[in-house]
């Protein structure tokens, strides 16, 4: 198997990156579980959120001044519509399920503390992506939790007491030393991984 990739064979690829949303304006339009469950992320980051449930009832006004709006709804005109506006007012803008409309994509989220591990599979498998994230998840458990928060103390300790931005540096990745990550995968009886 190569480990070459040819991003020609798939319509979308979305370019990981992380969001400070505290304090912006975020707008989820939707009335289902999933518009839901995302003004609950974005609230979970401080993100101000304006939940729209009837799309039929989003106007121009609504979004012109967002930092962010996610649409969940399956439907063409509202997400042709809401691209128009994301173009014309240059707010981001996911539409959920609708890649040829959005230009964010959102992923399946992992949280212990501050920490935040985001999975994609471009749009290919929802479910591969929710198996990482659930076994993500387990991982990051109370132990975990309490190692970042160790880890933050002895950040903002070497932040008073050395000087040079180096020294600091590799404080840090001394800190960090002997921690490990062991992944495992197993795939379904149907696949042939030769293949």
């Amino acid at each position: 198997m190569s480990d070459e990739f040819d991003a020609t064979e798939y319509p979308f690829i979305f370019f990981p990156v992380g969001l400070n949303l505290k304090g912006r304006r975020c707008v989820v339009i939707g009335e289902d579980r999933e518009a839901r469950e995302k003004a609950a992320a974005l609230e979970d980051v401080g993100a101000l959120v304006e939940r729209i449930a009837k799309p039929e009832a989003v106007r121009e006004e609504d979004v012109r001044d967002a930092f962010l709006v996610v649409s969940t709804p399956q439907d063409e005109g509202l997400s042709a519509r809401l691209r128009t506006l994301a173009d014309r007012h240059r707010f981001l803008y996911s539409a959920i399920d609708q890649p040829r409309h959005g230009f964010v994509a959102m992923q399946a989220i992992a949280k212990a503390g501050p920490v935040r591990i985001a999975v994609s599979t471009g749009g290919v498998s929802p479910r591969v992506g929710a198996a990482f994230r659930a076994a993500l998840q387990s991982a990051l458990d109370a132990t975990f939790v309490r190692f970042i928060e160790c880890l933050n103390a002895q950040r903002e300790r070497n932040r008073r007491e050395l000087t040079e931005s180096e020294e600091r540096r590799g404080a840090m990745r001394g800190a960090a030393e002997g921690f490990e990550v062991e992944i495992s995968l197993k795939y379904p009886d149907w696949f042939d991984e030769r293949g």
